[in-house]
């Protein structure tokens, strides 16, 4: 049994409100899900991000000073199924750049599946795949001789607040030598109506996503929940400018949860807070990034302007 998901859902069921953490979306199940969201029509944060790296590349490589110059090590944090950083491997491989790719995440299951793929459609790419937190292969790096270049794709510091997304960043930076670049993927402000629908698709695959966390706790965790009785619930305004998303519970009921022992009492309309995925502008990027020792170097939006990636330089 994973005890650090026991302890987290036992705090945060017993919290009010109460919470459960994005990051028990992803297992096997979770991960398809996410693979499957991605390419939903309202889920334009892949296309947006998927264009910079398919129609901008060139911009990239110059940005982050990808020369033959000092062979480097490109290191993706949260790498998933890579397919929008392929593009950029692929155009590395042309140009005959040294560099070695490190994905790193939290799944094995995503890291194999992207591994295969790669061995298949880059058989010359040096590739090592790191399974683990962020941080703990970041130091095991740091005392390499040779230059990093660290991706964070996705927007997903925006499943950050922002003073744990400015401690994120203190934290990357201070694993970073001078010289390494840091890209991070921001999804920018925008209208409701087109953020919305992001989290909220006609196909209802973000909310099996969603409930995904209580079948989880159901499977691993001897618990009872009726995913039949909790219902998705997003949430966003422009001037807040973070999408949130929540379990509703939709009756008075009771849930017994086998590992803990424990029952949990849900009223009729109680949420449990299960995400948030932040949205950005220049001035918001700016206030995360001062005193971290990184400087912005550029920014490289999408055709539409709905997606930025931001080039950090560690001085």
């Amino acid at each position: 049994m994973n005890e650090q998901f026991k302890n987290d859902v036992l705090d945060g069921l017993s919290a009010n409100p109460k919470f459960l953490s994005s990051k028990y979306f992803y297992d096997k199940i979770g991960d398809d899900l996410f693979v499957q969201i991605m390419n939903l029509p309202e889920y334009y944060l892949t296309n947006a991000e998927m264009d910079i790296f398919s129609n901008k590349t060139d911009e990239l490589i110059a940005a982050l000073n990808c020369t033959n110059d000092r062979p480097f090590d490109i290191v993706e944090l949260g790498a998933g199924d890579g397919s929008k950083t392929i593009k950029l491997l692929e155009r590395l491989v042309d140009r005959k750049i040294n560099f070695s790719y490190q994905p790193v995440d939290i799944s094995q299951n995503a890291l194999d599946g992207l591994e295969s793929r790669l061995k298949t459609e880059l058989p010359n790419l040096e590739v090592e795949t790191q399974q683990g937190e962020y941080f703990e292969v970041l130091s095991s790096l740091k005392n390499t001789n040779r230059r990093k270049v660290v991706l964070f794709l996705g927007s997903n510091i925006g499943n950050m607040l922002d003073p744990i997304a400015k401690k994120f960043i203190d934290e990357l930076s201070s694993n970073l030598n001078g010289g390494d670049h840091l890209l991070i993927g921001i999804d920018l402000i925008k209208a409701v109506d087109i953020v919305l629908p992001a989290y909220n698709d006609s196909k209802g695959i973000t909310a099996a996503f969603n409930l995904n966390v209580l079948r989880r706790i159901n499977s691993e965790l001897g618990g009872d929940f009726d995913l039949e009785k909790f219902a998705h619930s997003p949430y966003y305004t422009e001037e807040e400018g973070i999408a949130k998303s929540y379990l509703k519970s939709t009756c008075n009921q009771e849930v017994f949860i086998a590992a803990l022992d424990k029952t949990f009492h849900f009223e009729e309309g109680e949420t449990i807070h299960t995400e948030i995925s932040r949205k950005y502008n220049d001035k918001i990027m700016q206030s995360l990034i001062q005193d971290s020792g990184l400087q912005m170097c550029n920014k490289i939006m999408d055709n539409k302007e709905y997606f930025a990636d931001y080039i950090l330089c560690k001085s």
